[in-house]
Parts: C-alpha cells; sequence; structure tokens
C-alpha cells in the first residue's frame, strides 16, 4: 500500500482553511494515518512525506494506527536546535465523538480517496522457483485482480454495518 498527496487537493484544503479565517498553524501541523498490517512503524514513504509536507512547520506530528490497534506518534520541532520525539498515544475506542459517524466518513472516503489499480504478481512455489533458477526470465507474468477496498466500504455501509466494523 503507499499512500500520495493530491497538490491540488491540498492546496484547495489549506485556501478553504484560510477563507474561514484560520492560519496554516491552526490546521496542518498533524498527519494521523492508518497501515493495513500490525505495525505502526512509518515506512520511507511516510517519512519522506512527513519531511516534504510538514518539514517546514515549526513543529508537527506524525501519528498512525495499525491494524489491530498498534499506534506510532512521534512530534518533530524545527525550531532551536529541533529534533524527534517519539510520544506514547493510545486510542480510546469507547469514546463516541462527532466525527465518529461511520456512514459520513464512509460517503466522505468514498468520494475523494481514489485508489490507483495495483496489480501483485502471485510468486510461484519456492520449489517451482527454485527449478526456475537457471532458466531465463518468463516474459508472461500471472497477476491477480487489483484489490479496491471502496468495495468492502460500500458492502459494509449498504449493511449498515460500519459501526460495528470500526468498533
Amino acid at each position: 500500500m503507499t499512500v500520495a498527496f493530491d497538490d491540488l487537493a491540498v492546496a484547495d484544503f489549506f485556501e478553504d482553511q484560510v477563507d474561514q479565517g484560520r492560519k496554516p498553524e491552526q490546521f496542518a501541523r498533524a498527519w494521523l494515518h492508518t497501515h493495513p498490517a500490525n505495525s505502526p512503524t512509518p515506512s520511507m514513504t511516510d517519512e519522506h512525506t512527513f519531511a516534504r509536507v510538514f518539514g517546514s512547520c515549526d513543529w508537527a506530528v506524525m501519528f498512525v494506527l495499525a491494524k489491530g490497534g498498534k499506534t506510532y506518534a512521534r512530534l518533530r520541532f524545527n525550531v532551536g536546535p529541533g529534533g524527534d520525539v517519539v510520544i506514547p498515544v493510545e486510542v480510546d475506542y469507547e469514546v463516541s465523538f462527532t466525527a465518529s459517524d461511520h456512514d459520513a466518513w464512509a460517503e466522505e472516503y468514498l468520494k475523494n480517496i481514489q485508489p490507483e489499480p495495483m496489480l501483485l504478481e502471485r510468486v510461484p512455489p519456492l520449489k517451482a522457483r527454485r527449478a526456475d533458477r537457471d532458466r531465463p526470465a518468463r516474459e508472461e507474468r500471472v497477476f491477480d485482480e487489483p484489490w479496491d477496498v471502496r468495495e468492502e466500504i460500500e458492502a459494509l455501509a449498504a449493511q449498515g454495518l460500519l459501526d460495528e466494523y470500526y468498533g
């Protein structure tokens, strides 16, 4: 999985926030995102994105929530000597709040997230790979169908199961 910010969409968001009287330091200091696996450790893509998008802020936070509830959070500050500090965090799933409207979240997600098709090559069993070791590379490759999380969200929303699914 990977993430890429749509620079035009980010610029539009900034413009909308400024039009509402907010300063960038009031709305653009925290990057919260999820990882589909059990590890919340930032990837190299995460690190490059955090540096590129938030590197000019005097301080910013990167927070990662991984599958299974594991978390990672780091405060980066670029004033004085500068530095990074990993900070402890906890997600309290018991507390309801306005933004916990999962149906509205699903609608927003489906409206704004555009997955890029990603085809994964099926890896042959180890025994077959060993047999092919001395052969030239095959030109024909077999791919799985691309996975689109939108289908899963739409199905859960249609069944009214988003609140149950997201806890």
